[in-house]
């Protein structure tokens, strides 16, 4: 195990009594994880997602996710979630240094998490009140690398002091046609698919 790997052991354990305690996690779909690789894609109701997803997954499957800047310049905050293996991504901006870590970090063998809709949503929309469209990002990095998607929910409403089931679906390619680059239209329909696949999982579907 590498020392970041058992940094981010040592910070699950650090932070799991609390979870455990308040906001417990249980998975759902165990055997869907990837050994290797693997783009993990979720829904998004609320700044604890990446971190209940982390708990839920354990203190031994580490996951990079991909989380909004603001947070790495909270004091403190921002310090554990780098050494976590989180990296930050500015929201509103196609953002490079956000695509490149995360194809490194897939190109590596390892686990991300990435949200696709790119915010959170709330009873069907945005912080603005429209309804949730999924962004590129994710199915263009994800057909430059050739990993699996893999689709998680994690339900919007988290109960104090009551078990939230975080559920993996079925890994799946991106596939595109031999030679041919897909269009931003393309990947926009990708990543459309992935939220539909995403929201399958959830209760009542």
């Amino acid at each position: 195990m590498s020392g970041s790997h058992r940094l981010y052991t040592f910070l699950w354990y650090l932070v799991w009594p609390f979870f455990n305690l308040f906001h417990p996690t249980r998975l759902i779909g165990r055997e869907n994880l990837p050994e290797k690789g693997g783009l993990f894609c979720a829904n998004h109701s609320s700044d604890s997602d990446p971190i209940m997803i982390c708990m839920a997954m354990g203190p031994r499957y580490q996951i990079h996710a991909m989380a909004k800047s603001e947070i790495f310049k909270v004091p403190g905050l921002g310090f554990i979630a780098r050494k976590a293996g989180f990296f930050s991504v500015d929201r509103g901006k196609a953002d490079s240094g956000a695509v490149k870590q995360a194809i490194r970090f897939l190109n590596d063998g390892e686990h991300v998490l990435m949200f696709p809709e790119g915010t959170r949503i709330k009873n069907g929309k945005d912080r603005h009140g429209n309804p949730p469209r999924a962004k590129a990002g994710a199915a263009m990095i994800v057909s430059r690398t050739g990993d699996l998607v893999v689709p998680l929910y994690i339900p919007p409403k988290k109960r104090w002091f009551r078990f939230t089931y975080v559920v993996v679906g079925d890994p799946y390619p991106i596939i595109t046609e031999d030679g041919c680059r897909p269009s931003s239209r393309d990947y926009l329909s990708m990543a459309e698919d992935i939220m539909k696949r995403v929201y399958a999982l959830g209760p009542g579907q």
